[in-house]
């Protein structure tokens, strides 16, 4: 069991000065250990991620032409990282517009046709009416043709105008999908570079220059470094005792350094597998270490009882060889040595003890004089 650290700034200096009982042998200070109400914590290993990272995936097929940089290489926002040959989009882009002026010398034939029909040399007005008395005529001489037969000159001009004004409709269909294609040959060629979101880093190169690429391979991985944060996996019988701005403490794997990480992002649900939840805590600004690294971070068991535990300043501790001990004085007056089990520091200028001494017992503070290697006390 880990021992949340606490502030214990002055708690301990106070019992020298006020709860301590001063021997005045050997020039040792004895004091009344005290007691510390500490939860049950649970370490939770963790990774340091960046706070914002992004994987740039190929949206084209292709080969790749240049890549701005290495591993580790810093772009500001905006910066190209990384492009796709488009020497064939360009072609077909050129073609895009030789149909698109083909297109447009089409509506522009199709709508001569028709306007010359809309103004035949009779006239509009007067080619329908002289249509009109031919067939009437026509009528009189055969009575058993009827007024609108397929030979009217009316019925035929009216087909021809049909005619002519499909075919500029069909131009101006042909034109406009010509358009289309031009805007989506300049979406891929936009797609074919791959453009900073925001001021980072290459954090890995996922292929070289030259390299063929399919439309969702990963191609490069970027992520903003100016600020870490700590990832880790909660089980959910832990979440009551986890709230967005808490702070809880937390080891680095660099140098074993302790750091307070602040809760800035809890995810809403858990994992249906794991029955974990994803919550990220903000490293302080100059913690060592970086992205990818390990990290534990001690989280307070709110269903388990608090209890108290024995603190000691860091001076009472003594050494046999790698096992922590402290000298008692017992019932009888008599100093003795006690082999102990240590937890975490409190307050930076005690220790917690996890077993071998109990809240109200007496140590010595300085510990023995030079040589004093058998507990003895003269």
């Amino acid at each position: 069991m880990l021992i949340r650290k606490i502030a214990l700034a002055g708690f301990l200096s106070a019992a020298l000065n006020t709860g301590a009982a001063i021997a005045q042998g050997q020039g040792d200070a004895v004091i009344t250990v005290v007691g510390v109400p500490v939860g049950a914590t649970v370490s939770l290993g963790g990774t340091v991620v960046p706070i914002r990272d992004v994987t740039f995936s190929a949206q084209i097929p292709g080969r790749v032409d240049s890549i701005a940089g290495e591993e580790g290489s810093l772009f500001e926002e905006g910066a190209e990282l990384i492009a796709i040959n488009t020497d064939d989009l360009l072609a077909k882009r050129r073609a895009a517009w030789a149909n698109l002026a083909n297109a447009e010398a089409a509506l522009r034939n199709a709508g001569v046709q028709y306007s010359r029909e809309m103004v035949s040399p009779y006239g509009g007005e007067t080619n329908d009416m002289m249509g009109g008395m031919s067939s009437i005529m026509r009528n009189f001489t055969n009575p058993a043709q009827g007024f609108t037969g397929s030979g009217s000159p009316g019925m035929d001009r009216h087909a021809q105008l049909y005619q002519y004004g499909t075919q500029v409709e069909q131009a101006r269909g042909q034109l406009a999908a010509a358009r289309a294609s031009i805007e989506e040959i300049d979406s891929k060629l936009r797609d074919a570079k791959s453009v900073a979101p925001f001021k980072g880093v290459i954090t890995k190169k996922l292929v070289e220059v030259g390299d063929p690429v399919q439309p969702g391979q990963p191609m490069l991985k970027y992520a903003d470094m100016s600020q870490l944060q700590i990832k880790v996996e909660v089980p959910a019988r832990l979440m009551p005792g986890v709230k967005s701005g808490m702070v809880f403490p937390a080891k680095l794997d660099v140098g074993d350094v302790n750091i307070q990480a602040r809760v800035v992002q809890i995810f809403p649900i858990a994992d249906p597998e794991r029955h974990t939840v994803t919550v990220k805590l903000e490293l302080p600004p100059g913690a060592p270490g970086g992205a990818g690294m390990y990290a534990e971070v001690m989280i307070t068991d709110v269903n388990a009882k608090v209890r108290e535990l024995p603190v000691v300043p860091k001076n009472a501790l003594v050494w046999r060889g790698s096992l922590p001990g402290v000298y008692v004085l017992n019932d009888k007056n008599e100093r003795e040595l006690r082999l102990v089990r240590t937890g975490d520091e409190v307050g930076g200028d005690g220790i917690a003890v996890l077993s071998g001494l109990r809240v109200g017992e007496r140590v010595f503070v300085k510990g023995v004089e030079s040589g004093k290697t058998d507990g003895s006390w003269n």
